[in-house]
């Protein structure tokens, strides 16, 4: 495969792998060197990755091991929920400002889930990943994945209706 071709077949995720990575790394100079480590093993993996069925979840899956090794070296363990992608008609001040402090609490919810749980929803509520997509990146099956998330939900869901209902901030 030539460069040309390469940059082809990474294209479309090569975003998707920076964002796992700052989501895990939380440094944006950590999550660059992520993912240049992640496509330079794609690069270097170049003769066969025709023989992968999904090099996207293949990239995922190198991406999720190589953050979580560099966690573990820094014993790091604090993320941060990275989504981009929010586009909306021009709301109002204060419904920006509700919704600026919702997705803090969100973030700060999330980022008291457990490692698994912060994973499977960082993959499915934020990168859109389906269950199959996630058993394969982290190794798990889709039952196990979906009562992980749907436990991660409901923690969320407690925390949102509590902070709401009490004003607690």
């Amino acid at each position: 495969m030539n460069p040309n071709e390469f940059v082809k077949l990474i294209a479309p995720f090569k975003d998707k792998v920076f964002r796992l990575a700052k989501r895990l790394l939380i440094s944006t100079e950590e999550a660059e060197d992520a993912t240049q480590e992640v496509l330079v093993k794609l690069w270097n993996k170049n003769a066969s990755l025709e023989d992968y069925n999904n090099v996207e979840a293949f990239a995922m899956t190198i991406t999720k091991n190589y953050c979580l090794d560099q966690l573990k070296s820094k014993r790091a363990g604090n993320l941060k929920i990275v989504h981009d992608n929010f586009i909306g008609k021009e709301p109002s001040l204060d419904k920006k400002m509700e919704d600026i402090d919702n997705l803090n609490w969100v973030e700060k919810i999330i980022d008291q889930l457990p490692e698994q749980q912060r994973l499977i929803i960082q993959l499915r509520d934020i990168e859109q990943y389906e269950f199959e997509e996630i058993a394969k990146i982290l190794e798990m099956n889709e039952t196990a994945i979906r009562v992980a998330l749907s436990r991660a939900r409901k923690t969320v869901r407690e925390f949102m209706i509590k902070t709401h209902s009490y004003g607690i901030g």
